[in-house]
């Protein structure tokens, strides 16, 4: 719409004559977005972007729509037309639009209302999982058939419910899902991490932006999976997002990029696609050839220009076996065709990067951050990689020193050295995940001070006093239409279900009852639209398991810097027991640490030893120092 329509002459004259037009970034303003795509769904059954909404100048909607071409064609009213439309109403029809925006201002203000009585229990986990099976696509993975997003926070629900299960077929719809993925055209194999989702059934054609979320999510999918597996390939995978990641979308100050666009030079996927004679110029012809067979390369190419609807002879490189399975084909070992696959990747990438790259949206948003922390930080734990915990570091001290202003309240974005915009819930809780995930990979006690400290202040200001849950802005931000309050999960998980799964690992650590009994509030809140749309709320879901008893606390005494603790917390890392809490106490920090749990002041510390202390339900069994025992005691 933006080249077609608002950037025309013909449609803005048109348009300018009829009202004043405001365009919303969405992602700088979620609380707008929020709203009015809610509004959107309303009307018309559906949302998306570009999202249009016609308001009174009190900004009560009463027109919504998505996507409007400049011309109208094939049933669908074009911009021009419906723009006209709208002013002759607006003259000839003032009453008729001013009681509809108000009965539409009345259902969204109304939407709040509906709270339930009697907390989810694991039933809605097992229909979830029901209903997955249902659209779960055998052959390529993935749910449903096209477009097919990512949603790994689905993905991560499926690998709980296998460990609370034993239920194998939830393991192989995550197996399946992630190495499609990966083999696919949605991954870059050349400069790495993924494009934003893909337009067809195998995982081939992408819409080509990369969003950071995604990147976020993903690897946590990938080293989760990895846990689970004990597979190297899922490993494997997250270090490349995650090389991605720190190499093309890291600010020199620590924080993280928000996206890049899909297109270069007009075209979308220009700079990601190859044909067979560049390869051939690029690389002597063993490799060449290697990589046309490996990445099915063809001269006709894959790839089809949109404007056009032509072949160019362009090519999106993807798999359509495993490395391994290529390996046996062609009667290569594995390490050596890894080794000259590397070779040549590098080599391309080398080339490419002396295209036009496609534009960088390189403002800096606290939710997104605060996510991408979360997966490095848990990333760097399992790997024990230094490297991506000092990245991890760094963006959370750029979080809580440019971010987080003197009276401790966060901000929403950064660009520029320009910080403003007041956060939101969604800002809180995933900085709060990431500090949780920090705490845990260091032993800092001021990460875990500081998340306490965030959880106290979005409490202050974001929770629903009457009827639980979070609000998504505020009680002194902006007024808009309404306050809305959301679990449902969209591509990235809602900020209401992550602070559920927040509040229930602070109680744990910190045996402060009234995390939990927030948390049980919560439970209750959303209780009916977690049991209408389970599938939906799959990262509430996630606190469900958590909070059904399926959990454990882990207190660990001693030295952290004897080679014993460190291979042991190893081992302890690389398990996958999600469902744990683990804190650390030694002779540095047992006073600091008392204030925060009190109960830790009945551990004593040896200088000389590690002691493992595994606690369910409150309730401690004998400490040990065998981790054989300790992995048994998890996984229980």
């Amino acid at each position: 719409m933006e080249h077609e329509s608002f950037e025309d002459s013909t449609v803005a004259a048109e348009m300018n004559k009829t009202f004043i037009s405001i365009k919303v970034d969405r992602e700088e303003r979620p609380d707008i977005d929020n709203i009015y795509m809610t509004i959107c769904q309303m009307l018309t059954g559906s949302g998306g972007w570009p999202l249009t909404i016609i308001m009174t100048p009190d900004k009560k909607p009463f027109f919504a729509g998505t996507y409007f071409p400049k011309e109208t064609r094939f049933g669908r009213i074009g911009m021009i037309e419906l723009t006209q439309k709208i002013g002759a109403s607006w003259i000839n029809d003032i009453d008729k639009i001013n009681t509809s925006a108000e009965q539409i201002t009345s259902a969204i203000q109304n939407v709040n209302d509906k709270i339930g009585t009697t907390e989810i229990t694991e039933e809605a986990m097992h229909n979830a999982f029901e209903q997955f099976s249902k659209r779960f696509d055998n052959e390529f993975g993935g749910f449903g058939t096209s477009p097919k997003f990512p949603s790994p926070h689905n993905l991560t629900f499926l690998l709980r419910y296998w460990k609370l299960t034993g239920n194998n077929e939830a393991l192989k719809m995550v197996e399946l899902t992630l190495s499609s993925m990966r083999k696919g055209g949605v991954f870059d194999h050349v400069g790495f991490g993924f494009h934003r989702y893909s337009t067809d059934r195998e995982w081939l054609l992408p819409h080509f932006e990369k969003m950071l979320y995604d990147q976020a999510l993903l690897t946590n999918a990938y080293i989760e999976t990895y846990q689970a597996t004990q597979n190297v390939e899922y490993a494997t995978v997250a270090k490349e997002i995650i090389e991605y990641v720190l190499r093309d979308m890291t600010s020199p100050e620590g924080g993280f990029y928000s996206a890049e666009d899909a297109d270069s030079e007009g075209i979308e996927g220009k700079f990601y696609v190859w044909n067979v004679d560049e390869i051939r110029e690029i690389l002597d012809e063993k490799d060449a050839q290697l990589f046309i067979t490996t990445y099915n390369i063809s001269v006709n190419g894959n790839f089809t220009d949109e404007s056009t609807k032509a072949s160019t002879g362009d090519n999106i490189p993807h798999l359509k076996n495993s490395i391994s399975e290529i390996a046996e084909k062609i009667k290569l070992n594995q390490p050596e065709l890894e080794s000259r696959l590397e070779n040549i990747r590098q080599k391309l990438f080398s080339v490419r990067e002396n295209r036009v790259h496609p534009y960088k949206d390189d403002k800096i948003l606290t939710d997104w951050n605060g996510l991408m922390i979360a997966a490095l930080a848990k990333s760097a734990r399992v790997l024990n990689d230094k490297q991506i915990e000092n990245a991890a570091i760094k963006s959370m001290d750029f979080i809580l020193t440019t971010m987080r202003k003197p009276d401790g309240r966060l901000l929403h974005r950064s660009r520029d050295g320009e910080v403003s915009i007041q956060a939101t819930i969604d800002d809180y809780a995933f900085v709060i995940l990431g500090l949780l995930e920090l705490y845990e990979t260091t032993f800092e006690l001021n990460y875990l001070k500081t998340a306490i400290e965030l959880q106290e202040t979005q409490n202050k200001y974001f929770w629903d006093n009457v009827n639980g849950g979070y609000y998504f802005t505020a009680n002194d931000a902006e007024k808009l239409l309404t306050r809305s309050k959301d679990v449902y999960d969209g591509a990235i998980p809602s900020g209401n279900s992550v602070s559920f799964n927040n509040l229930l690992k602070l109680g744990r650590l910190t045996a402060n009852s009234k995390f939990e009994e927030l948390a049980s509030q919560m439970s209750k809140t959303f209780s009916d639209v977690v049991n209408n749309a389970p599938s939906g709320t799959t990262m509430m879901l996630q606190g469900i398991d958590f909070a059904l008893g399926n959990s454990s606390e882990v207190i660990i005494v001693g030295n952290e810097n004897i080679e014993e603790t460190k291979n042991l917390l190893q081992k302890l890392n690389q398990a996958f027991i999600p469902n744990k809490v683990v804190l650390f106490k030694n002779r540095d920090n047992e006073k600091d640490l008392a204030k925060i749990a009190p109960f830790t002041t009945d551990y004593e510390v040896a200088d000389d030893e590690i002691v493992f202390y595994v606690c369910k339900n409150h309730k401690c069994n004998l400490p040990t120092s065998e981790i054989k025992t300790v992995l048994e005691l998890l996984n229980n």
